[in-house]
């Protein structure tokens, strides 16, 4: 069942709108997911615990902002992706179910509280993502690299991956993220190029490819990591050329996942992609040359990022072997 999802200010009996923006739409079908897409409803005793310790440090989650279906799972095993700087974008994707509208000030103790929990969780990766802030001057460049140096503080052991928004028309920004070196650096590209002005309208398909390769030439070290949606009326070989696009911008690793429609004001699924394509997307980018690559229905940017990371690595470690041999 999908629902608009707002809320109800009974001191002055106005409702507070997630989406604003798309109220005015006609609404979308909802197609009927398919088996393979079915997960169980959280509530183990694990996603509770996860559930508290993250209220408790009054944090913000992508898990919970963005609907994701893969939450049950991951905050049963302790893990989640925090989201900084507030629960409100300044963007209005058509596929994200992510608050939008004018965001708070940033909160100067939020990378501080940030550092902390990672640290009381005691995770051994963690993945920070925001929503955009086009309304600062960085788009929150500085506010991300202090949440990094605060885990590296706090929680030195932990490994860190950061989910980014582009930058667009930030000069300097995204050198501000990429000197507070990061494990990973990913910023996905969500959608084939002749999809961007529907579904992703506020961002611009060659900024963000663009973005990544900055990240290899200012330091090759980190890795890079983009990831994109199927099931939005992208062909086969759209695909194919983004991928040949990440290679070409030096991506290490690409995500590929189902589009899963948050409300019928969304943009509709085009079809669900069966997992024996999502199979062969996998075998395709493998042959592509990179070095990892995680593709199936439930895929998420943060899913398995963990296991993910450490088979990242030694990948890469594998190829440095062979290169010396």
């Amino acid at each position: 069942m999908v629902t608009l999802i707002n809320r109800l200010d009974a001191a002055v009996s106005k409702p507070d709108l997630r989406h604003p923006e798309k109220q005015n739409r006609p609404d979308t079908p909802i197609l009927k997911k398919p088996d393979w897409l079915r997960v169980k409803a959280p509530g183990s005793e694990g996603y509770n615990a996860t559930r508290q310790t993250v209220r408790d440090a009054k944090l913000v989650t992508v898990c919970e902002e963005a609907a994701c279906p893969n939450i049950g799972e991951c905050w049963t095993k302790n893990h989640a992706t925090l989201m900084i700087m507030g629960d409100t974008c300044t963007r209005a994707c058509a596929f994200c179910n992510v608050k939008t509208g004018l965001p708070q000030p940033l909160d100067a103790d939020e990378p501080n509280r940030v550092g902390m929990t990672v640290a009381k969780m005691g995770l051994s990766h963690v993945v920070i993502t925001s929503v955009d802030r086009d309304d600062l001057a960085d788009g929150g460049a500085e506010h991300f690299a202090e949440v990094i140096r605060q885990i590296r503080l706090q929680s030195p052991k932990t490994t860190v991956e950061i989910l980014t928004p582009d930058f667009l028309r930030k000069d300097g920004a995204a050198e501000v993220v990429i000197d507070a070196k990061p494990d990973v650096f990913n910023h996905n590209l969500e959608t084939v190029p002749r999809n961007y002005l529907k579904i992703r309208p506020g961002a611009r398909y060659y900024h963000s490819l663009r973005l990544l390769e900055r990240v290899k030439e200012r330091d090759p070290s980190q890795f890079t990591k983009s990831g994109i949606m199927v099931g939005l009326g992208e062909t086969k070989e759209e695909v194919m050329q983004v991928m040949d696009d990440m290679r070409s911008a030096g991506v290490d690793f690409i995500t590929i996942g189902q589009y899963l429609q948050p409300t019928r004001k969304h943009a509709a699924i085009d079809r669900f992609v069966t997992p024996d394509e999502f199979k062969a997307y996998e075998s395709i980018a493998r042959a592509k040359g990179f070095l990892m690559v995680s593709s199936s229905p439930l895929t998420r940017s943060s899913h398995h990022a963990g296991e993910d990371f450490e088979r990242l690595r030694a990948a890469r470690d594998a190829q440095l072997a062979g290169k010396r041999a």
